[in-house]
């Protein structure tokens, strides 16, 4: 959530800023919600002052003996109780409407991100290797699954429906690999494994920036007795482990790393370049997360996509980083990096990971504070990003390692997860 402060004392600025993300953005209401609160607080304290005044010269009366005068006022105490209790009512409310308006908005945008809605002047700032060019009309990876048996997607649609793949056999393995190769890089790095609950409540869902915004596109569960939303990635439930906590900043910072499957209502878009592993409503994510000082969150950041590019360069893969237009940013980032691999069965890249720095945006929300060495109390800086979600980064490896018979070629770095196998033989 945004500094309120920072509104105050220069709408313009912020709300130009703002804009720069989504220029529908309008900050009147918040700062009506805000005004308004602010001058009910100012008329209630009076009120409390003169209260306090009255019941002191009652008190002063009632020992001077003077009953009847005392109880002469004791009228305009009981009236002023009334109008304080009132006004403290009318505040909570609009208090309730003021956080719902300032959770509307997105973080702010570094200023050197560049702006712009369209997603298609993201900015390449580094390419690694070269993409593979083929002698053979290569396969995508619906083809090579068909052949050497690796994903079931027609038994994943009779059992929930579109979008939600079932591994199978090889691909199974595969990708129980590259998740244990991935977390093995992260913790090398100075990550610590978490597994996290594939559920959390609505605050846990708010704290992240995922409500009230994008409350349509999660998957949950409510009735009598749960009211849970299924995590879209390991960021929600990382993000809340410190909600309602001061961390020392000597314990700064904090690396952690978690794999979960994440679940995502949006995928039903799909088109038809996008059919199997490209879009699905549940997919495998290893995800790294880090709570920092805000001094430390740019190091951090490039810590990060460092792990992250480990990953791709250990399994030999092209890849390319893009600096996201403010446009096409996350709601609560304030600067982001994709990683792209090139799929060739798609034609194009596709993001495998996302880092973000939302500086102090989560920790707001969250109300998770560091106390700085000399006893003040801040507001950290959280991070997150993928490392990697595998869906995709799948997609890669075996359009971009297949051979023209029709096999694919393990990385070196999963044979040993594999028993040693190191090429993916086609059934007869």
């Amino acid at each position: 959530m945004i500094d309120i402060r920072l509104i105050r004392k220069d709408r313009a600025a912020i709300e130009e800023k703002l804009k720069r993300k989504d220029p529908s953005i309008d900050l009147t209401a918040v700062c009506q919600l805000d005004h308004q609160i602010r001058e009910i607080k100012t008329r209630v304290e009076q009120l409390k002052a003169h209260r306090n005044e009255i019941s002191q010269k009652i008190g002063e009366l009632k020992r001077a003996g003077k009953q009847k005068e005392a109880a002469a006022i004791t009228e305009e105490i009981s009236k002023s109780a009334n109008t304080i209790h009132e006004s403290d009512a009318e505040v909570r409310a609009l208090e309730e409407q003021f956080i719902n308006e300032l959770a509307k908005l997105p973080n702010i945008p570094f200023d050197t991100v560049k702006v712009s809605q369209d997603k298609n002047e993201n900015v390449v700032i580094k390419e690694y290797s070269r993409r593979r060019t083929f002698d053979f009309p290569f396969k995508n990876h619906l083809e090579l699954s068909e052949r050497c048996r690796l994903f079931d997607f027609k038994r994943g649609a009779k059992i929930a429906g579109g979008g939600w793949p079932v591994y199978c056999g090889m691909g199974a393995r595969l990708e129980w690999a590259l998740i244990n190769y991935m977390i093995s890089i992260h913790i090398k790095n100075g990550f610590e494994q978490w597994i996290p609950p594939l559920l959390v409540r609505r605050e846990t869902m708010f704290n992240s920036g995922q409500l009230p915004k994008f409350e349509n596109q999660q998957f949950k569960i409510q009735d009598e007795d749960f009211h849970l939303y299924l995590i879209p990635t390991a960021e929600i439930p990382l993000n809340s482990l410190h909600a309602e906590e001061t961390i020392a900043e000597s314990q700064l910072p904090l690396k952690y790393v978690a794999y979960t499957p994440c679940f995502r209502r949006e995928a039903g878009a799909a088109g038809a370049n996008e059919r199997g592993l490209i879009r699905t409503h549940q997919f495998n994510k290893v995800e790294m997360f880090c709570f920092t000082t805000p001094e430390d969150s740019t190091p951090m950041f490039e810590k990060m996509m460092a792990s992250a590019e480990e990953v791709l360069q250990g399994l030999g893969l092209h890849y390319r980083n893009m600096l996201l237009v403010t446009g096409d940013m996350s709601f609560a980032a304030a600067n982001t990096v994709d990683i792209e691999v090139w799929l060739p069965g798609q034609n194009r890249y596709y993001e495998v990971s996302s880092i973000s720095n939302c500086t102090d945006y989560q920790a707001r929300r969250s109300n998770i504070r560091y106390k700085t060495k000399d006893g003040k109390t801040e507001f950290l800086h959280t991070l997150n990003g993928s490392g990697l979600a595998t869906s995709r980064l799948m997609v890669a490896l075996l359009e971009n390692n297949q051979n023209a018979d029709g096999s694919i070629d393990i990385p070196p770095v999963l044979q040993a997860a594999l028993g040693g196998i190191s090429k993916i033989i086609p059934e007869a």
